[in-house]
């Protein structure tokens, strides 16, 4: 059974505004909630009960096969507030994201464990001088906004991972659970996940946070070894190694990144 979804989204934003018209790509429906055309993707399953995702791509319903589409918009009507507000949120991180979205070069900041590196090309290798808040590329300062973006990804991938794996070998034995392996992913909805089958998968854009933001979707993600839903128990467990696990969740929802993609 897949971990739950760890949905990247913003705090709640304010009031919605009337005639606002929000679209999932894949939108085959639409409904009308409190004044707002919500086109949502509708996908069907054996699931036993209504669900929703709201994403950076706007609103996903899994609906059971025997649900008609009238109770389905029944359902969405019911979660209207939380609908509406989760996407104004979501287009206020969008504007957001590109308001800090740099153009790749010598003269960038790259977010990296919530710091702020200055970027010195010329290097013969990579080297990070974490001290000064440097890091030296193999790059030309020429090389196009594109090269830059593509040679950071790597690099940032390679210490993503081995900072994920220095992470997850720190909690845990705490946690008393051994996961089978620790990859990347580049999912757009999810920081983390867990499979049944032990493995952990961390979003390598993590690397761009401070580490307790990032300790926190590790334990997280360990948590649900144990419990693999968000049961009591599993907040229980979440709770044992953070206490704070709540202030670092609000501040993970209300992260902005820039994109390398």
């Amino acid at each position: 059974m897949a971990a739950p979804r760890l949905v990247a989204d913003a705090a709640p934003a304010g009031a919605v505004p009337q005639g606002s018209v929000w679209r999932h790509p894949e939108a085959r429906h639409a409904v009308h909630l409190s004044g707002a055309e919500v086109g949502y993707a509708l996908r069907r399953s054996a699931r036993r009960s209504i669900g929703l995702v709201v994403d950076a791509q706007g609103l996903r319903v899994a609906a059971p096969r025997h649900a008609t589409l009238a109770q389905v918009e029944q359902a969405l009507h019911a979660k209207a507030a939380w609908i509406l507000r989760h996407l104004a949120a979501q287009r206020q991180q969008s504007l957001r994201r590109r308001e800090v979205q740099p153009v790749w070069g010598p003269e960038a900041e790259l977010p990296f464990l919530g710091e702020r590196l200055s970027l010195r090309p010329q290097a013969a290798a990579w080297q990070l001088d974490a001290a000064a808040a440097l890091l030296h590329a193999p790059l030309p300062a020429e090389a196009p906004p594109a090269q830059w973006a593509a040679a950071l990804r790597e690099w940032l991938r390679a210490r993503a991972l081995a900072h994920f794996r220095e992470r997850c070998a720190l909690h845990a034995p705490l946690m008393g659970v051994r996961p089978s392996r620790v990859a990347l992913s580049a999912a757009v909805t999810r920081w983390g996940s867990a499979s049944a089958a032990g493995v952990i998968r961390l979003n390598w854009r993590l690397v761009h946070l401070a580490p307790a933001l990032i300790d926190y979707v590790v334990v997280h993600e360990l948590a649900h070894l144990r419990e693999m839903n968000h049961s009591a128990a599993f907040w229980a467990h979440v709770r044992a190694v953070l206490p704070d696990f709540a202030a670092r969740r609000a501040a993970l929802r209300a992260a902005v990144l820039p994109s390398l993609d």
